[in-house]
């Protein structure tokens, strides 16, 4: 397994890749490159930072329904990358993820969005049975596919790693991270989906986010 994200802060090395605290109530840093830019505000040139946000979408859901960055407007969401027929870390993922879900799944503000990087197996048939066999019972937790460009490019932009390896278990690597997205788009945190701990740490930091939401 590839690690997910270089902890800037925590190792004080700049490798590219950055996370800053936020000035907000929440603690919650904003991981991904970003940018500083000028522009005029009340006359006055001032200096504006500008974070890596995840970009437009459009997938094919469990119920054979397109959807797209639109959906999640607005929302918090926790984003992960799976494949159906995985026989190492997704079965214990998306089990920890469900334990979230069951929390929040009448909660309007949540939303969870998991990517099948196995673009030939899982078609939207093979996910419903998957999400129905899970106890997913609403449509807050979508199951998506789509070619493999734009799986694995839109895994890029949530800084995980996915990818094509006839070594791996069940022909396909990728990271077991549970992805935590504001409602701006911003990436807020990475936690091992087969990790107590970690997940432990996502069901912490989630009411912070929410509450960051409604100021």
């Amino acid at each position: 397994m590839k690690s997910i994200i270089k902890f800037c802060c925590a190792t004080g090395v700049l490798l590219g890749l950055f996370s800053c605290k936020n000035t907000s109530q929440s603690d919650l840093p904003i991981y991904g490159e970003r940018e500083a830019v000028e522009k005029t505000v009340d006359g006055k040139q001032v200096i504006d930072t500008v974070y890596h946000t995840i970009p437009a979408f459009k997938f094919l859901n469990q119920d054979s329904v397109m959807i797209s960055e639109k959906n999640f407007e607005g929302k918090v969401y926790i984003a992960n990358f799976f494949f159906t027929h995985c026989p190492s870390i997704c079965p214990t993922m998306n089990r920890n993820l469900l334990k979230i879900y069951t929390q929040y799944k009448d909660n309007d503000a949540v939303r969870f969005l998991s990517h099948s990087i196995d673009f030939k197996y899982d078609q939207p048939y093979v996910l419903k049975d998957y999400a129905n066999k899970l106890g997913v019972s609403n449509d807050h937790w979508q199951f998506v596919s789509g070619t493999k460009a734009d799986i694995y490019g839109i895994a890029n932009q949530y800084l995980v790693y996915t990818a094509e390896d006839k070594n791996a278990p069940g022909g396909y690597d990728h990271q077991g991270y549970l992805v935590l997205i504001d409602k701006d788009k911003r990436i807020r945190g990475a936690y091992d989906g087969t990790n107590d701990e970690q997940v432990k740490k996502l069901m912490a930091d989630l009411p912070k986010l929410l509450n960051e939401a409604k100021n």
